[in-house]
C-alpha cells in the first residue's frame, strides 16, 4: 500500500506544508490519533524530522485524511504537557511498536479551523 492509500483509507494523515526554500510545495503521511474534539495528535520519531520542524514554523497546516480535507491550527506540546504522553501512548496503541521512538521527537496538537473538521 501506499502512502496516497493510507490516507485514502484513513489510515494515516497527509499534512500540507508550506514550500520550502525553492519553492516546491511539500506534503507527508503520519500517523495521528484522534481526539473526542477532533483535534490531531502528531508526533515525530525525530527532532530532525523535515516536516516535524515545519510544524514549529507554521502556524497553520493543510490536512486529509479519507475524503475529509481541512485547515488545521499547529502547536507544539511541551514535554511535561500531559497531552504528550497521551499522544505517545494512543499511537503506540494504533500503530505498534514501531511508534516507540516517537517520544524523542517533538508531539503536535493539530486543531480544526472553523466549526468542522470536514470544512
Amino acid at each position: 500500500m501506499t502512502a496516497d492509500d493510507l490516507v485514502r483509507a484513513g489510515r494515516v494523515a497527509r499534512l500540507d506544508l508550506p514550500a520550502d526554500a525553492s519553492g516546491k510545495e511539500r506534503s507527508v503521511a503520519v500517523g495521528f490519533a484522534e481526539r473526542p474534539d477532533g483535534a490531531l495528535l502528531v508526533a515525530a520519531g525525530s527532532a530532525e524530522a523535515v516536516w516535524a520542524r515545519a510544524l514549529e514554523a507554521e502556524p497553520q497546516v493543510g490536512v486529509t485524511i479519507g475524503d475529509r480535507s481541512f485547515r488545521a491550527s499547529t502547536a507544539l506540546l511541551a514535554d511535561d504537557d500531559p497531552r504528550r504522553a497521551i499522544a505517545i501512548r494512543e499511537l503506540i496503541l494504533r500503530y505498534g511498536t514501531p511508534s516507540e521512538r516517537l517520544g524523542r521527537g517533538p508531539v503536535f496538537v493539530l486543531t480544526p479551523l472553523g466549526s468542522s473538521p470536514s470544512e
